[in-house]
C-alpha cells in the first residue's frame, strides 16, 4: 500500500488556481509600482515650497451639501475610491472561499492560521507598548494590516525568482488578512450608527443582487444601485468602504445550472474581477495614496519625536517585529499540530522572510490610522509617518532576506522549468514525481 501522502505546508495549488493567481500578482505588481510613485510624489510635495497648495489640494470639499456629501477630497479618496478596492476585495474573497483553493480546509489552514497571527501579535504588541508608555489604544489596529501591492512591488525588485507556491501563500494571507481588516472597521470603527439609512441600504443592494445572479452587466443598471448602497452606507455611520465589501459578496462566483454551470465557464465575479482590479490597482489606490500619505517629515528631530512617542512607536513595532512574529509562530504551530511538510527545496527562512514583507503595511493601515485618529489630525499625520518608516524599515529586511535565498530561488526556477525530472534532481531524488 502507498504510504499517504503528508500535507505540503506551501505546496502549489491547482493548475487553474496557479494560473489566476499569477494574473492577479501581475496586475497587483504594476499597481504596487504606481502606489509607490503616488506615495513617493505626496512626501515629495508635503515636504516642498508647494506644501500649502497640496494641503489646500487634500482639503478641497466638493459634493452635494443637501446629502451631506460634501467631502475634501483626501476624504472622497478614503471613503470613495477605496470603496473600489474593498469591492475587488470583496469579490477575491468570495472566489477564493467558494472556487478557490480555500474551499478546501487542509490548503487553507495554514494561510488562515497565518493571517489570524499577523492581526493578533502586532495589535497586542501596539497595547503593550502604549500600556507602557501611557499612550493611546485606539490605534490598536493600525499595524495589523497587510498592503499586499506594495509588498508584490517589493518582490519585482528583490524575489523576481520567488517560487510560485510562496507568492500563492503571500497573496492568500492577504486575503484572508483583507477579510479581518474590514471586520475590524465595520465593528471596532463605527463611530455612530443611523439604523435607518443602513436598513434602507438593503434595497437597493438587493437589488443589484439580483441582477448579478441574473448575470446582467449593464453598468447603467448596476452603477447607480452601487452608488446609491455606498451613500446609504456612508450614512448610517459605518464606513462606506464596507458597502463595496458587501457588493462584491453579491456577485456570483459560479455560474448556475440554467446558465450552464461551473463547465460553462467563469462567473460574474471573476468577469467583474478583471475589469475593476486595474482601475482599483492602477487609479484607486494610488489616488488614496497621494492624498494620504503626504507628510511633513520634520527632519531628525521629526525622527527622534516618532521614536519617543508611544503610538508612532506601537505602530512601528507591531509592523516590523508584531507581523512577522505573529505570522511565524501561527505557521509553525499549524505545521506541528497538522504534522504539514514545508514543499521541498523550501525553508523556514522562506516563511520567514515573506513574514517580514507582510510587515509592509500601507493602504489600509494608513485607512485605519485616519479612522482611530481622525483625518488631518496632529496624531493622524504622525501615525501615517510611522506606518511609512515601519513598511520601510520591514521591505528592506526582506529585500536582505530574499537576496540572500535568490540562489536556491534560481534553482527551483531552473527546475520548474525543466519540468518534473528537474524538479526531482533538485530534491536530490527525495520525492517522486
Amino acid at each position: 500500500m502507498a504510504p499517504t501522502r503528508r500535507l505540503s505546508l506551501l505546496g502549489p495549488g491547482s493548475r487553474a488556481e496557479t494560473r489566476r493567481i499569477a494574473d492577479i500578482l501581475r496586475k497587483e505588481t504594476i499597481g504596487g509600482a504606481l502606489l509607490l510613485i503616488a506615495a513617493v510624489a505626496a512626501l515629495v510635495f508635503a515636504n516642498s515650497p508647494w506644501s500649502e497648495a497640496y494641503a489646500g489640494l487634500r482639503s478641497a470639499t466638493v459634493g452635494p451639501g443637501a446629502w451631506h456629501l460634501d467631502l475634501s477630497l483626501a476624504k472622497w479618496a478614503s471613503d470613495g475610491l477605496l470603496a473600489i478596492f474593498f469591492f475587488v476585495a470583496g469579490l477575491e474573497l468570495k472566489r477564493e472561499f467558494v472556487a478557490g483553493d480555500l474551499r478546501d480546509p487542509r490548503r487553507a489552514a495554514v494561510p488562515v492560521a497565518a493571517a489570524v497571527g499577523g492581526v493578533i501579535v502586532p495589535a497586542l504588541l501596539y497595547l503593550l507598548v502604549n500600556s507602557l508608555m501611557n499612550g493611546e489604544a485606539r490605534g490598536w489596529a493600525t499595524p495589523t494590516a497587510t498592503d499586499i501591492a506594495f509588498a508584490l512591488a517589493v518582490l519585482a525588485v528583490a524575489g523576481r525568482r520567488l517560487p510560485a507556491a510562496l507568492r500563492t501563500f503571500l497573496l492568500t494571507l492577504a486575503v484572508v488578512d483583507d477579510l479581518m481588516a474590514i471586520v475590524i472597521i465595520a465593528v471596532f470603527y463605527t463611530s455612530h450608527l443611523s439604523v435607518l439609512p443602513l436598513l434602507a441600504a438593503l434595497a437597493p443592494l438587493g437589488v443589484f443582487a439580483v441582477l448579478v445572479q441574473r448575470r446582467v452587466r449593464s453598468w447603467w443598471l448596476l452603477l447607480p444601485l452601487a452608488g446609491v448602497t455606498w451613500g446609504l452606507v456612508h450614512a448610517s455611520g459605518v464606513h462606506a468602504t464596507v458597502a463595496g465589501v458587501l457588493l462584491g459578496f453579491a456577485v456570483p462566483v459560479l455560474r448556475s445550472d440554467k446558465a450552464g454551470g461551473p463547465e460553462a465557464g467563469p462567473g460574474l465575479a471573476e468577469h467583474f474581477e478583471h475589469r475593476f482590479r486595474p482601475i482599483s490597482a492602477g487609479v484607486a489606490v494610488p489616488l488614496f495614496a497621494f492624498l494620504s500619505a503626504g507628510v511633513p517629515l520634520g527632519g531628525l528631530g521629526g525622527v527622534t519625536n516618532l521614536l519617543g512617542d508611544p503610538v508612532s512607536l506601537g505602530v512601528i513595532v507591531g509592523l516590523v517585529v508584531g507581523k512577522p512574529l505573529g505570522i511565524m509562530v501561527a505557521t509553525w504551530l499549524t505545521a506541528r499540530f497538522t504534522r504539514a511538510d514545508i514543499d521541498e527545496g523550501l525553508a523556514w527562512v522562506d516563511v520567514g522572510g515573506l513574514a517580514i514583507l507582510s510587515g509592509v503595511g500601507f493602504t489600509v493601515s494608513l485607512l485605519i490610522g485616519e479612522l482611530a485618529f481622525g483625518l488631518g489630525t496632529a496624531r493622524d499625520a504622525q501615525v501615517k509617518l510611522a506606518v511609512l518608516t515601519g513598511s520601510l524599515v520591514a521591505a528592506l529586511l526582506a529585500t536582505v532576506v530574499l537576496w540572500l535565498r535568490d540562489r536556491a530561488y534560481r534553482r527551483l526556477a531552473d527546475a520548474e522549468a525543466a519540468g518534473p525530472a528537474g524538479a526531482e534532481s533538485v530534491v536530490g531524488g527525495r520525492r517522486g514525481t
